[in-house]
């Protein structure tokens, strides 16, 4: 029997990941990560190497929608992501402002798109992690770069990265950060205040690779305690979270900090919510 398809709309899809980034850079202030506002703790972008970024990767994610929808192979997805790579670098000059995105992101893209040519309506956050898992062999195979700062400090320090969180099926996403956006937003925290207090659940918890290369181990820990300190004085839900949470910046600058794959787990979320409705 021959299985229905349905029509989607990866354009949509498309520019819905490129307003989730963008959203995840509007967002301020943010320890250590670039805004429209600060360079964070990072001397070699700002805002704008991040806007040029985002301006050559603006096909990449309709493309990946396309390939979700037609149930190409994974392999067809890995090349997508290669050139969209080498696209955002020629873009910044050599900077790497969204690889951890191009991964992650695009696979979400991806299953949001298969899993509505399957079902023919939008799948909940959740299960468009889910359905990443389909390529869990695929993604244990597929080669890494072990000269990246990233991967220097997974082997250094022995913890797992985005390749085995996907493989997973993102239990990060569904397990935390899409549920405590959600239920920010269901608080009435506005869009803003909302991206920040789950960005802070995210760093408490995620071994994130960003810190482990800039900060190693005690890096991590002190960057784990400032953002459960800021949540228990009650977070963005508390009046005086903007200026409490700029003060932590500083500290994260001071330190040269940035946690970037938690900014990538975030960006995800608000992709994964926003789909849903769309």
């Amino acid at each position: 029997m021959r299985r229905t398809v349905h029509p989607v709309d990866t354009a949509r899809l498309g520019r819905l990941a490129i307003a989730s980034l963008h959203a995840e850079l509007a967002c301020a202030p943010k320890p250590g990560l670039v805004t429209p506002f600060s360079a964070g703790s990072h001397a070699d972008m700002d805002a704008g190497t991040f806007l040029r970024s985002l301006f050559a990767l603006r096909h990449y994610y309709r493309q990946i929608a396309c390939a979700g929808a037609q149930d190409a192979p994974f392999e067809a997805l890995r090349t997508l992501g290669i050139a969209a790579e080498a696209a955002m670098l020629r873009a910044t000059n050599g900077v790497n402002t969204h690889r951890g995105a191009i991964f992650s992101l695009g696979l979400l893209v991806a299953a949001a798109a298969r899993g509505r040519a399957h079902s023919g309506t939008a799948l909940s956050a959740e299960q468009v992690c889910l359905q990443v898992k389909d390529w869990a062999d695929d993604l244990i195979q597929a080669p890494l770069n072990a000269d990246s700062p990233g991967q220097r400090a997974r082997a250094q320090h022995r913890v797992p990265g985005v390749r085995e969180q996907a493989a997973e099926g993102f239990p990060l996403l569904r397990e935390l950060a899409v549920p405590a956006l959600r239920d920010a937003l269901g608080a009435g925290l506005p869009r803003e205040a909302a991206l920040c207090h789950t960005l802070m659940q995210l760093v408490t918890v995620v071994d994130d690779l960003n810190l482990l290369h800039r900060g190693g181990a005690a890096g991590l820990a002190w960057a784990k305690a400032e953002a459960a300190a800021f949540l228990h004085a009650g977070g963005a839900h508390s009046a005086d979270w903007r200026p409490r949470l700029a003060r932590i910046d500083a500290g994260f600058v001071a330190r040269r900090l940035s946690p970037g794959g938690s900014a990538d787990l975030l960006a995800c979320a608000w992709f994964l919510l926003q789909q849903e409705g769309a």
